[in-house]
């Protein structure tokens, strides 16, 4: 399987040419097109429990769809949002992913959520993140470009919880505030994710709360339009 990402950062397509037997597991609706011979089949994975916790406390789709190339062909994949594409490869190994950042991924991946405990919840990114497992590449989007930076042992390093894509398991984390109260109310910051190394965080240039934020007040409402 071999990947080509276009377009990025602002509007990335991937692009995976498969071999013949070759097979991509991808999010609902994430499909731009694909050649003559590539088939695809809808199913919950992970059987009805797992995509049932995966979609109600992962905020992602129930179903997904599996693209299995019956001869050799191309797949597009595109996310929502306008942003970039990452391509992480895993060996044997554990990626949580902020939701609504998976796009694809090789079908020996596991995906399922994992409770993140009251410092995901305070962080905003709700109480369960997606937990990628396995071995083979995993594909990630962004709102805005995605920028990933490698912690050493010990180093620290302050994310707002708004611009998380994913990290590696070695890292950990904690939620604090962004300085003092006055801070935290006015700054428009709100609370901060630092973490702590070995291991990278993948972060994205743009915020989607960021967006509504600024969007929100200036829709017309049913008072202005009447």
């Amino acid at each position: 399987m071999d990947a080509d990402i276009r377009h990025r950062p602002s509007f990335a397509l991937l692009e995976l040419t498969l071999a013949a037997g070759e097979t991509v597991v991808a999010e609902a609706g994430a499909m731009v097109s694909h050649s003559d011979g590539v088939a695809v089949e809808t199913n919950a994975n992970g059987g009805f429990l797992g995509s049932l916790k995966r979609s109600v406390l992962g905020d992602e789709s129930f179903f997904m769809n599996t693209f299995t190339a019956e001869q050799a062909g191309t797949l597009t994949l595109a996310p929502p949002l306008p942003g970039d594409i990452e391509t992480r490869e895993l060996t044997a190994e554990t990626l949580y992913v902020q939701s609504g950042s998976y796009l694809a991924a090789h079908p020996d991946i596991d995906v399922d959520t994992e409770f993140g405990g009251s410092r995901s919840f305070f962080g905003g990114e709700g109480l369960f993140l997606l937990k990628l497992t396995g071995t083979g590449p995993a594909y990630l989007t962004s709102y805005g470009a995605i920028e990933s930076v490698e912690l050493g042992p010990g180093e620290h390093y302050t994310v707002d919880t708004g611009h998380i894509v994913a990290f590696e398991e070695t890292a950990s984390f904690s939620v604090r505030q962004v300085g003092g109260l006055k801070s935290t109310l006015f700054s428009g910051e709100g609370l901060v994710c630092a973490f702590e190394g070995p291991g990278t965080v993948w972060l994205q240039s743009r915020s989607q709360d960021a967006f509504l934020a600024w969007l929100i007040p200036k829709l017309p409402t049913s008072n202005n339009s009447s």
